[in-house]
């Protein structure tokens, strides 16, 4: 007996439902909305909230490695490479622990840096927000960027 489309597309619907309803109800469930690279208590932020931060004065961590960082950053941020933390880290730890409002970024687009790099903040006891989508969500918002390696 051969199958029918319509046949095929039942079946499929109804798999996909009850995958979808195990999803939701097992408690183990994955956030289907969410940023997968997104952490319990993490705060990620749009690009209008992060310039809002910007004019209000807060420190801007780039996460990227520093040879983006140079190309072009965000005016004020300073480079906190993912792949070379904990040099760094050393070097901002006192900025770090007197900022009370600080966000980090990375080269958007699936780039995890930033979550890495907020995730070991926090175990440090330094809270961040991350910039949702990074570097291309600043820059396609048309905000300011500078180039070299100084802030």
């Amino acid at each position: 007996m051969p199958l029918r489309p319509v046949r095929i597309a039942l079946i499929a619907a109804f798999g996909l439902l009850c995958g979808l309803a195990w999803n939701a109800w097992s408690g183990r469930g994955i956030a289907l909305g969410a940023n997968a690279f997104l952490r319990e208590g993490a705060e990620e932020i749009p690009a209008a909230e992060a310039r809002a931060r910007f004019d209000r004065g807060a420190l801007f961590l780039d996460a990227r490695p520093v040879a983006n960082y140079e190309m072009s950053h965000i005016p004020r941020a300073v480079p906190l490479p993912e792949d070379d933390f904990d040099r760094y880290f050393a070097k901002l730890e006192p900025r770090l622990r007197s900022s009370f409002d600080t966000v980090v970024y990375c080269a958007g687009y699936g780039c995890e840096a930033s979550h890495k790099v907020a995730e070991r903040l926090k175990a440090r006891g330094i809270h961040v927000a991350i910039l949702n989508e990074g570097w291309p969500a600043w820059t396609d918002a048309g905000y300011p960027v500078k180039e070299g390696r100084e802030p």
